[in-house]
């Protein structure tokens, strides 16, 4: 009796220990989920900054960067090519995203006409958008800009909200949508006219409202991947003042 009575005690002793030494885990703080991100825009100014900063985050186990040109050759990176990005939407199912980001972006000088750049800045953007969650992405970012709105009287600004609508009705479990002020860093081409509102805006600083103040590439760029990550569900709206 004495050893049947010792060996259930050590038995609980050896359970009680093995519950010890192993983690704890809390309901209420979900792990982050392994994802593959398919990333639009990937040269442009935003689009490199969350293209390093998404291969250098953990919870992203490949990064899918379709661009016109080869990018550098990377580990996680996945990076379809083609003369014209509208080639390789069918493809896109069968990327299979858990994630996307858009930080494509453009100008109606750079576009050439208003039909194109809204081409590049809508329909393009919409279309990935779609099959991205047609193929089972939950989670999106958006790069849109400030004042960004379907009933504006300027062209830009209006195509940026129409985009926004858009995306907002495709049923993403989470969306966050930014609206950029003036977006600081180092381009691959020459604006003139941004250049000098940057320089105005730091001199201002002091006086402008924080909504007006410059926003840092790579500051948009963490926001973008944090919202992913995370993967906050319903729809988020980052403005101006968030992004310094």
């Amino acid at each position: 009796m004495r050893v049947s009575r010792n060996l259930r005690a050590l038995r609980g002793s050896v359970e009680i220990r093995a519950l010890q030494d192993q983690p704890l885990r809390h309901e209420d703080s979900p792990e982050e989920e392994i994802m593959r991100l398919l990333l639009l825009g990937a040269t442009g100014l935003v689009g490199r900054n969350a293209l390093a900063q998404a291969l250098a985050q953990p919870a992203v186990t490949e990064v899918i960067a379709p661009t016109r040109k080869p990018l550098t050759k990377q580990d996680k990176l996945i990076n379809p090519v083609a003369s014209k990005l509208e080639l390789l939407l069918p493809e896109v199912t069968g990327w299979g995203p858990d994630a996307a980001i858009c930080a494509t972006g453009t100008t109606i000088k750079k576009a050439g006409s208003k039909e194109a750049f809204r081409s590049f800045d809508h329909d393009l953007p919409l279309s990935f958008a779609r099959l991205a969650h047609q193929a089972g992405a939950q989670k999106f970012a958006l790069v849109s800009a400030i004042g960004a709105s379907v009933d504006s009287s300027f062209f830009y600004a209006r195509v940026k909200g129409e985009l926004e609508r858009d995306i907002r009705e495709i049923g993403f479990r989470s969306l966050t949508i930014l609206r950029p002020s003036i977006i600081e860093g180092e381009r691959n081409e020459v604006r003139l006219a941004e250049s000098l509102v940057l320089r105005v805006s730091h001199f201002l600083a002091p006086v402008l409202p924080k909504r007006f103040h410059v926003n840092p590439a790579p500051k948009i760029a963490q926001v973008l991947i944090d919202a992913v990550v995370t993967a906050e569900p319903g729809c988020h709206f980052r403005y101006s003042d968030s992004l310094v």
